[in-house]
């Protein structure tokens, strides 16, 4: 059998970013089966703090590093090229994600039998942690997220949805490509901190 030539491998990706884009439940799943693996092993590998083993476990980070990225990609945030940058960028969410609680984790001194997880997003996957996929395919989540936007960035994020470049999306609502893509991208920064799941 030849194997796939690079445009074909392009199409395909890019073909499966946008059916993650949309929503699609068959896409979602293929997703965390392909990459769910990768980030816990890199939370794994990392896990070098024994005290903050005992806070939070691997299966939390890479629940929280999920829910980031389909938040995120559903937005339109993303312009990813290939499988080898989605995989580098979830490697980064996820050590991004770690830095993170163990500084909150330092700074607040709690007691390890004290500490609660108080991710919104993790709580809300936990309670479908038998398929994650119902959750970031377009339920809880990403209606929240939807309902969080103003008028003029849930315009912003259907364009993106639609598979309309920054350039595109200036010209027909104005200003600049970068400020458009800037204003999407704070709008996002703002409603993560919202529901719990923080900046990457």
């Amino acid at each position: 059998m030849q194997s796939m030539s690079a445009d074909a491998l392009n199409d395909s990706f890019d073909d499966f970013l946008q059916r993650i884009r949309i929503g699609d439940a068959r896409a979602a799943e293929e997703f965390v089966r392909r990459y769910e693996p990768l980030i816990r092993r890199e939370v794994r590998l990392r896990w070098e703090d024994e005290r903050l083993s005992r806070l939070f476990d691997s299966q939390d980070v890479t629940q929280s590093v999920l829910a980031s990225f389909f938040l995120r990609a559903t937005a339109g945030q993303y312009d990813l090229q290939s499988p080898e940058q989605l995989a580098g960028l979830l490697l980064t969410m996820a050590r991004n994600k770690m830095a993170s609680r163990a500084r909150h984790s330092h700074r607040q001194c709690r007691d390890s039998r004290r500490q609660v997880s108080t991710d919104h997003a993790v709580h809300i996957i936990s309670e479908k942690d038998d398929n994650p996929a119902e959750l970031v395919a377009g339920q809880e989540l990403i209606a929240e997220f939807r309902a969080r936007l103003t008028a003029e960035e849930s315009q912003l994020s259907q364009m993106r949805q639609e598979g309309r470049t920054w350039t595109e999306i200036a010209e027909a609502l104005g200003g600049s490509a970068e400020a458009r893509r800037m204003q999407l991208n704070r709008a996002v920064d703002r409603i993560a901190q919202e529901l719990g799941i923080g900046c990457d």
